[in-house]
Formats: structure tokens, C-alpha cells, sequence
């Protein structure tokens, strides 16, 4: 493999996963050099096999834990996106003690080795930090209200806050350039459903002609963000000098009830599928906690990257049941 030393090099930690390789092809593409940091255990080689033989790409394979490895690998590095993180609902529910450590460790190796290097940071957090907050469209600066420790789901939500603290802190403290992104509802094509991602799991079930399993009232409504959308608002904010040391709501505001989305995927699909609902205690085997509405307020990157996105949600899903079709006939 030959590279151009001269290229920008950039390590995005989780760069198997949906998200990751999305973001790896663009900088490909614009001319970077690139390593991807992945272990693996939600992300996914076949998420890579467009770019996995390009000269300017590198593939690592560890745990973002690992402080010797990403020693290495931060050192090499003119900028960090840092996407490793657990993800998806279900994996949340299952894996509670993993979640919390993989995400709060794995960021705390990131900045401090980000800071001894003098590295830019990127940090992708979630909307899930927000909690049960009832006040929408969400700001960034708006009060948070978790629920009780008992709902293991809280705890995903609280290890992210927490990453939140650490990258303004190092921002803070010592002037490292940390950005921080909070994500709604990400999709678009190689997204899996098998750790709850409701759009993958929706369309998979409807090309099989299966029920579509909708939890609760399906009342409850989101916001999807294409992830073409939300590539560039990741490049665009980790290039402006003015977005560091503050946090910025990334995603889509076309809002959508949980089953008028089912409804919706049933029809582009031409499926003879129909809907069922279940309990969350019937769907995760324990109580859960879950919030009605999640809508985020995009005033702030759009004063400071002239972003918005772009993508209708009908677009956003004909590419995710496009996408569905080749990978069940592969």
C-alpha cells in the first residue's frame, strides 16, 4: 500500500460500523488518508469492502480501550472522529455494564491521548441525553430529565452526558478543539436492525412478508436523519474553527409516529405485511422507560455551518429497503 504522507490523516474510531464507513468514503473521497479503529462487535468488515483495498485506508482492529494501540494511532492522526460506542437499544438493554465502559473509558483513552498529541476531536453523542424531557424541538443547552437508575437504559444516556462533561472539559481546561454532536435516529442503507434500530428492523420484516413489531402504543414519534446528511455535518463542523468547545443537535426535524412509519414501509414495499404491538416489558423482558416525542432544534448548526438536511424521509427509506433487497439476495 502506498500513501501520500502529505494527506490529512484521520483515525474515526467505530469506522466498521453504519455510521463510520459512511463518513471513512466521503474523506476518502475528498483525499484523506484514513484509519478506521474498530473491534468489531457491532460494526462490520462488509460495512468496509467499498473502500478496504484503497491506498490511502487502514484498518485496525482493536478495542477503543486499548490506550497502547490508540497511543499509535492518535499520534499518526491530524484529527479524530470518535464514533466507537455502544449502540442500539437492545444491546443497551443486554449489555448494560459493557455499554457504560466501552463508552466512557473508550472516551476518556481517546482525549487524553488526543491531548497529549494536541489532536482535534470529534465526539458523537446521541439525543438520548435528553432523557424524558418534554421540551421540544430539544436545545442544546436545555435541562435534562433522566429516568430512575432501576431503567438500564438510562445508563447509555448518562455514560454519553458524561463523555459530554469530559470533552468540554478538555476543551475547558486545557484548549483542546473537541466538538460534540448529538445524533437523532441516524439511518440509511447497511444500518442493522439487530440491535434495535427501528427502520431496518421495520423494512426486513415487511421484505419478508413478517409482522412489523411496533413496542408500545406506537403513538411515540421520532425524527430520522439521512446518513449522507449527516456525514457532512460531521466534516463541516470538525473543519469550522468556531464549533469547538460546543455541543450542536445533528439529525432531522420531519416528524413521524412509530406506526404511521410501519404504515409507511409496508407501502413502498408492496409487503402483504401487517403490524402487531407488543409491551415494552413483552419486547425487552423488563420494564422500560421510553419518552413520546424527540424533535431537536438545528438553530445552532445552522448559524455556525449553514447546515440543514436535506433528505425527505421517504427518500431516507426507499434507500434503506433498496439497500435491504441486494444484502437478502447476497
Amino acid at each position: 500500500m502506498t500513501t501520500d504522507s502529505s494527506r490529512t490523516c484521520i483515525l474515526v474510531t467505530g469506522g466498521a460500523g453504519f455510521i463510520g464507513s459512511h463518513l471513512i468514503e466521503r474523506l476518502l473521497a475528498r483525499g484523506d488518508r484514513v484509519i478506521a479503529l474498530d473491534d468489531l462487535s457491532t460494526g462490520s468488515l462488509r460495512n468496509l469492502s467499498p473502500v478496504i483495498d484503497h491506498e490511502n485506508f487502514r484498518f485496525v482492529q482493536d478495542d477503543v480501550r486499548n490506550d497502547t494501540t490508540l497511543n499509535v494511532l492518535i499520534e499518526q492522526a491530524d484529527a479524530v472522529f470518535h464514533l466507537a460506542a455502544a449502540v442500539g437499544v437492545q444491546l443497551i438493554v443486554d449489555r448494560p455494564v459493557h455499554t457504560i465502559e466501552t463508552n466512557i473509558h473508550g472516551t476518556e483513552v481517546v482525549l487524553n491521548l488526543a491531548n497529549k498529541y494536541r489532536t482535534p476531536v470529534l465526539l458523537a453523542s446521541t439525543s438520548e441525553v435528553y432523557g424524558k424531557s418534554e421540551r421540544v424541538p430539544f436545545k442544546e443547552d436545555d435541562d435534562t430529565v433522566l429516568g430512575a437508575t432501576r431503567f438500564s437504559r438510562w445508563s447509555y444516556a448518562c455514560s454519553k452526558a458524561i463523555d459530554e462533561f469530559l470533552g468540554l472539559a478538555y476543551h475547558d481546561q486545557y484548549g483542546l478543539p473537541v466538538v460534540i454532536t448529538r445524533l437523532f435516529n441516524t439511518v440509511g442503507p447497511r444500518q442493522t436492525g439487530q440491535y434495535g434500530m427501528v427502520i431496518p428492523r421495520f423494512v426486513s420484516a415487511a421484505l419478508r412478508g413478517e409482522p412489523l413489531t411496533i413496542f408500545g402504543t406506537g403513538k411515540q414519534s421520532r425524527c430520522f436523519g439521512f446518513v449522507g446528511d449527516v456525514v457532512d455535518a460531521l466534516m463541516s463542523l470538525m473543519d469550522s474553527p468556531a464549533a469547538f468547545g460546543n455541543v450542536y443537535n445533528v439529525g432531522s426535524t420531519q416528524e413521524v409516529t412509530i406506526e404511521a412509519l410501519a404504515r409507511r414501509i409496508i407501502e413502498l414495499t408492496a409487503s402483504r405485511s401487517e403490524t402487531k404491538y407488543v409491551t415494552y416489558e413483552q419486547a425487552y423482558g423488563r420494564p422500560f422507560d421510553d419518552m413520546m416525542r424527540r424533535v431537536p432544534d438545528l438553530t445552532r448548526i445552522s448559524d455556525t455551518i449553514d447546515w440543514a438536511p436535506t433528505t425527505s424521509l421517504d427518500d431516507i427509506l426507499r434507500s434503506v429497503i433498496d439497500d435491504a433487497r441486494i444484502r437478502l439476495t447476497s
